[in-house]
């Protein structure tokens, strides 16, 4: 086991992950930015080492900056959290290079998985199923465009092959639209991920998104632990999650559960993952895997009992999986809600200084979260300030108490999204389970467009 693991992200996750190697007796690095320079988990950290100003590129992105901060503090691993640099496969082979562990799966994992394309046709072959679209990226011919689209069916949707987070996607519904949506894709593609390729997919018109959490370590053993909905989303940002999925059937989530972990062996996986479906009309059709920790992590640890931190820890210092298939039970009901520092309606950042806090408590309840009273939220990152988790012996118990623990916690001195959580919690459509993934957005825009 490591002695000392650099930890090279910040916020939730960072004290989520200094918290794991606490209790596993490993020491911590954190490094920061100078806006981060009064984070909880900078001052709880072993050591900490500053890294650069606060934009991100100058800090959390700067790659010789964090390898230096290994190198100065004798860190043995990195652990790279979500977001920023957890699916940069260039910085994992930079990390090994210098003979640090990266707290991960392999490169040429990340780089497979990381090109949408060739994910899809690595899940092909290993059985998983996937939506119905074009064999690769689109090809130059626009002829040869427009016959692939006519076979798909409309509608389309374009997507491009190194996108991720919810950009570089263009529905389209006519033939018409069709070369222009994909001339606009490939420019944004270019611009965004330095990846022109874009490809097509079917338009799923109500899918769920299903998404199904593995563990695997480097001797192929793989295992799956159940699945997560995270259906309710605004512009492809998933805002509330839950595990596990209302109204699927145990058999389903079993057998394609079954065929992600052996597309792990296939494909020899190391670590945590989770491979992201839509699913519609009982069938599961397979979008992208997540290479990383996920930030809705903590609802299947509450239903599982598994340290999800803790086993990407172990696999990365080459222990063998100690768990088994069968050792793997699901129980009980867990939801989180993401608390954004935004406006709840109009989703516009709200940084600044938090003048009164008090996290809930109570059975079942827990808050993953690095804010304090008199802390500053920086205006330079992703809005998001922490979690709350539910858990309940049924759904219903586990959102009754999620609204309790909402309805006790304060922020005062910014806005944020709990007010739309509350909404979202008594919600008739929410309550019933197995909301699409356009749901949330077609609520937004009705209540737009209402007579006020």
């Amino acid at each position: 086991m490591f002695e000392k693991i650099l930890i090279a992200n910040r916020g939730e996750i960072a004290l989520r992950i200094q918290r794991a190697c606490r209790e596993l007796g490993i020491r911590t690095v954190v490094v920061y930015s100078v806006a981060d320079t009064e984070a909880k988990y900078v001052k709880l950290a072993d050591e900490s080492v500053c890294i650069g100003p606060p934009p991100a590129a100058q800090s959390y992105l700067n790659i010789p900056a964090i390898i230096s901060a290994a190198e100065v503090t004798d860190a043995e691993a990195i652990h790279p959290g979500y977001g920023f640099l957890s699916e940069n496969a260039d910085f994992a082979e930079k990390v090994e290079a210098s003979g640090f562990v990266f707290i991960g799966p392999r490169p040429e994992n990340i780089r497979l998985m990381g090109d949408k394309v060739s994910a899809k046709q690595a899940m092909l072959k290993a059985g998983v199923p996937c939506v119905p679209g074009s064999e690769g990226a689109l090809p130059e011919d626009p002829k040869e465009v427009v016959r692939i689209a006519r076979r798909i069916g409309y509608p389309v949707i374009i997507k491009a092959a190194g996108g991720g987070g919810g950009r570089g996607m263009r529905v389209v519904h006519t033939e018409a639209a069709l070369l222009n949506a994909v001339s606009l894709t490939r420019s944004e593609a270019q611009a965004a991920f330095a990846n022109a390729s874009v490809y097509l997919e079917k338009f799923l018109e109500n899918p769920r998104h299903i998404e199904i959490q593995v563990l695997a370590d480097e001797h192929r053993n793989a295992v799956f632990l159940g699945e997560r909905d995270c259906s309710m989303q605004r512009r492809h940002q998933k805002v509330i999650e839950e595990a596990p999925a209302p109204e699927l059937a145990a058999k389903l989530r079993d057998r394609i559960g079954e065929r992600c972990a052996e597309a792990c062996r296939k494909i020899g996986y190391r670590g945590a993952g989770t491979f992201e479906f839509l699913y519609q009309d009982s069938e599961f059709y397979f979008i992208e895997m997540n290479t990383r920790i996920q930030v809705e992590h903590p609802v299947t640890e509450m239903v599982t009992g598994i340290d999800l931190v803790q086993e990407q820890i172990r696999i990365a210092a080459g222990e063998k999986l100690h768990l088994r298939q069968k050792d793997i039970e699901i129980r009980g009901h867990a939801v989180e809600c993401r608390i954004n520092a935004e406006d709840p309606y109009r989703f516009t950042p709200s940084p600044g200084r938090i003048t009164s806090y008090h996290p809930p408590g109570g059975p079942g309840i827990r808050v993953d979260s690095h804010i304090y009273a008199g802390y500053t939220v920086p205006p330079y990152y992703d809005s998001m300030v922490g979690k709350v988790i539910a858990y309940g012996a049924s759904r219903e118990q586990a959102i009754r108490r999620m609204r309790i623990a909402l309805s006790e916690m304060v922020v005062q001195g910014i806005k944020t999204n709990i007010p739309l959580h509350l909404e979202l919690l008594h919600d008739s459509r929410f309550l019933r389970g197995g909301t699409s993934i356009h749901y949330l957005e077609q609520k937004l825009a009705e209540e737009r467009n209402k007579p006020h």
